[in-house]
Order: structure tokens, then sequence, then C-alpha cells
């Protein structure tokens, strides 16, 4: 029975297995992407990922471990070209992804044997798949920045209170304001008395010619 043997065979001896899967992973480091099997796509996926961990700046930054995982990754590859390029331009791409450097995309099945077919490719040289999309901060998540999330939600319970009173202050404006014109409508009346006395005297004044003019004609 196979119990507990997670590895894929492939049906291939260990020798072959090897060398494919080092010859697999050469031509990804050289192309970028490659078309296979889903069985072997998913053991080169676990074959090359530890590999290119091992090229990242951050894990070479003395020559004594530069050395030691250069020499690791070429007993693997066994092609120097491929290691040059791995630890170059390969480790500048992926240096801000913590893991999860492949993708593989299913195809659909083989002509033939039909077998099912997929496309790996390193995820950070696809730049139409990754046009449109934000970098995401890195951010470390703990149980210590839970209690800090919850201020916020007490800042914006606090916020509605100075706006009733702005609400308050806003009705009250329009009722002081109110009182000037009550006084300047009950002002107005008071002045009709003066122009009714302006007319009794213009008619007093008006008829005193009158009057004269009579006497003159009296006397003539």
């Amino acid at each position: 029975m196979r119990h507990g043997k997670k590895v894929n065979h492939l049906g291939r001896k260990t020798a072959h297995r090897k060398a494919m899967l080092a010859n697999m992973a050469c031509s990804l480091i050289e192309h970028k992407r490659i078309n296979t099997t889903v069985a072997k796509a998913k053991a080169l996926k676990q074959f090359i990922e530890p590999l290119i961990t091992k090229s990242k700046a951050e894990n070479n930054l003395t020559a004594e471990k530069g050395t030691h995982n250069r020499r690791i990754v070429f007993k693997n590859l066994r092609d120097k070209y491929a290691v040059t390029e791995l630890f170059s331009e390969v480790s500048e791409k992926v240096s801000d992804r913590p893991g999860g450097y492949t993708r593989i995309i299913k195809l659909g099945n083989r002509l033939g044997d039909n077998a099912d077919m997929a496309m790996i490719e390193l995820v950070d040289f696809n730049e139409l798949y990754n046009a449109g999309k934000p970098k995401k901060k890195t951010t470390r998540r703990s149980r210590r920045g839970s209690g800090a999330k919850a201020e916020p939600v007490v800042e914006t319970t606090q916020e509605p209170k100075p706006e009733t009173k702005a609400k308050s202050e806003t009705v009250a404006e329009p009722k002081v304001e109110a009182k000037p014109e009550t006084v300047a409508e009950v002002e107005t009346p008071t002045s009709k008395p003066e122009s009714g006395s302006e007319a009794e005297a213009s008619t007093e004044t008006g008829s005193k010619p009158k009057t004269e003019a009579k006497d003159e004609g009296s006397e003539a």
C-alpha cells in the first residue's frame, strides 16, 4: 500500500525524475513560462519555489550565505547559466513577494492521450495579468492590533454630537433675527398719525387764503 507517500513518482525512477525536473526548472527560468501536464507542473512547483527563495537578496546578505545558496541551487539545477539568471533577474523581480512565485493555469486535455495540460509561469513576469492590480501593502497581523482597531469606532460615535449642537445653533439664529422685524412693523403704524396731523395743518393753511380772498372782495 502507498500510505503516507506524498511524492509523485511521475512513472519514472529517482534519477530520471530529478533530471527531468531540473531541465524543466531551467526552461522555466529561461522562458518564464512553459506548457506541460498538470501532474508535472505541480511537481515542478514544489521543486523550484524553494530554490527561488534561496536566490532572494534578503537570504544572501553575506558572501558566505550567498556562496552557500548558489552551490545548493547549482546542485539541483546543474546549469550555471540558469543559476546566474535566477540570482540576478528573477531574484530582483520576486524580492517583494513572500512566496507563491509560480502560477498554474489549466489548458484542457491534450489530443491523443487526453492528458490534462497546464501552463506554469512566474507570477511577476506576467505584466498583462498584473497591469491593473495595485500593489498590496505588506502588514503583519497580530492579536494586539485588534485592540487598536476599536479606537476609530469610538471616534465615529462621538462625531454626531457636535453636529446636533450646530443644528440647534442654526435653528436659534432665525428666532433672534425675527424680533427686530416685528418691532419695525409696530413702528410703522405710529408714523401714520404724523401724516394725518400734517394733512390737518395743510388744510388749515389752505383755508386761510380763501377767507382773505373773501375779505378783499367785500372791501372792493
